[in-house]
Formats: C-alpha cells, structure tokens, sequence
C-alpha cells in the first residue's frame, strides 16, 4: 500500500512539473533556409543554402575572407545535386549529391566540389575528399543584400549559375549534354518502332527542329510520314521545307496537312497553320 501511495505522489507530482516547463519555441534562422531547383533539359540541379544578409558589413575579404575555404553561404555547407552526370565549367562531374565549398578571391574564386555532403559549414572540410576543383571569375553587380543563386542563362543543354552577394556576382556553367543524350536516345527508338508507329519518329523530329537540327529532324519527319500521314507530321515537313527556304513545297505540304485533319484535331491548331500558309503565300 505504501508503494502503491509513493508510485501515485511521484506521478502526480512529475504531471505537476511538467505543467510549469515553459513550452518550446522554435525560433528562426537569422540565415533563412532556401533551395533552388533547374531543369538543365532533361537534368535536374538543385542548390540547397543559407542566405546570409549584409546588414552594413563590409563581405568580400573582411567578413568572407580571400583565400580561406568558405561554406559558400550560411550555417550548414550549401549543397548540389545533379541528376545527371554533367560539365562544370567544361570539367566533368559524375551525378550525385555534394557539399559546394568556395576560395573567394579578388579575381579569381575557386568552386569546390566535395562528397561529404553532410557537414557543418566548413570546420570539418577535408581537401582529399574534393571531387572536382574548377576557377570562376567574380564580376560587379547590382547589390544583393541577402546572398542567393540565380540562373541568368538557361538552355536545353546548359545553364548559368551565378552566386549573388553584395555586389559581386560568381557565375560558372553547368552543361547537361541534353541534346547529345536525347539524340541517341531518338536514333534508338526510331530504329526500333514498328512500322506503323508515325509517333515515335515525329517526336524525334519535332525535337530536332526546335533545336535547329533541320537535318536530322528532315530525316525522322520522311520517317514518320511513311508509317502514317497525320495532320501534324505533315505540317512539321510543311515548316521544314520553308525553314530549307522551299517555300512553294512549304504551301502544298501545308495545304496537305489541313486536308488531313480530323474531328480529333485541334481546331486553333488548324488555324494556325492556316493564318501560317497565308502568311507564306504573300512573301
């Protein structure tokens, strides 16, 4: 019975403290949390940092030293992930995740690229788990008062990445290799499609011409419409023949591909390749 009595007068008296603790608060960063994401074609990058502020301080030099590694940010090291293998500045970087360290300088910075990508800022960095080291060169730029990565240059196959702070930018290029990669990939798919399958080929060439590979996108456009005539596969020859400067075959293909359309087809679709034609028929 007695212990019975003390099990119950501990418990209440533990409820009772537990009441007076003060609740927990969670308080925010001073360097907010961000992340940047860009498709670069068919990879994805993301950058994930902290966004130091100024706040009146003079940086580059005093408050970030040139010459001494830095965490490229605020509190933990920012990191980069690749989807993709891809070129940093022209120097191959196999996919994967990374902590991203930097060596500021006057006129020359160091971007690297280091597979601890866990750790706290910089004071546990170590050089011989860099994985890849390349140079950038800082330029003048507006003021940024809170630090950030934005993309200035976008591409199917490469992007610019700029480090923004105060009022220097740091770019350096990231390339994705992307129309090579959808280039074999296509050649692959076209060469296996049955022959009936007109998608498969349109697809690849549709792709070639938004790239201005007018070649191959002629190549995989006869494909196609030998499988299977369609109003779409018909007006992108119709737009590569006028792109080959055949303006006349441009029209008659043009014509053709209305001709072809279907209850299924897109009626604004077809006024514009029929507001397009006219506009061919007065040149």
């Amino acid at each position: 019975m007695r212990k019975a009595l003390l099990f119950i007068s501990f418990f209440v008296a533990a409820a009772a403290f537990a009441q007076t603790q003060a609740p927990s608060v969670k308080y925010p960063r001073v360097s907010q949390k961000s992340s940047l994401m860009q498709s670069i074609g068919t990879t994805d990058m993301t950058i994930t940092y902290s966004r130091p502020g100024v706040k009146g301080r003079k940086i580059w030099g005093a408050l970030v030293p040139y010459g001494a590694v830095w965490r490229t940010g605020a509190n933990e090291a920012t990191t980069i992930v690749f989807s993709d293998d891809v070129s940093i500045n022209g120097q191959k970087l196999a996919a994967g995740t990374y902590s991203l360290h930097t060596l500021p300088g006057e006129k020359e910075w160091t971007l690297i690229f280091n597979s601890v990508s866990n750790q706290w800022g910089s004071y546990s960095y170590d050089a011989a788990k860099d994985v890849l080291r390349v140079k950038a060169t800082p330029t003048a730029a507006s003021f940024v008062e809170w630090m950030s990565f934005d993309i200035p240059m976008l591409s199917t196959d490469q992007a610019t990445v700029a480090l923004r702070w105060e009022n220097i930018a740091v770019p350096f290029t990231v390339n994705s290799n992307t129309t090579q990669k959808v280039l074999a990939a296509a050649t692959a798919a076209v060469a296996a499609a049955k022959a009936d399958d007109w998608q498969t080929a349109n697809r690849a060439a549709n792709f070639a011409f938004d790239n201005n590979m007018i070649t191959e996108a002629a190549q995989w456009a006869d494909a196609s419409l030998k499988a299977g005539e369609s109003m779409g596969n018909l007006w992108l020859k119709a737009r590569i023949l006028a792109k080959q400067g055949k303006k006349a075959d441009a029209i008659v293909m043009g014509e053709k591909a209305l001709a072809k359309k279907t209850d299924k087809d897109n009626a604004d679709f077809a006024a514009e390749i029929r507001k397009t034609i006219d506009e061919w028929k007065k040149m």
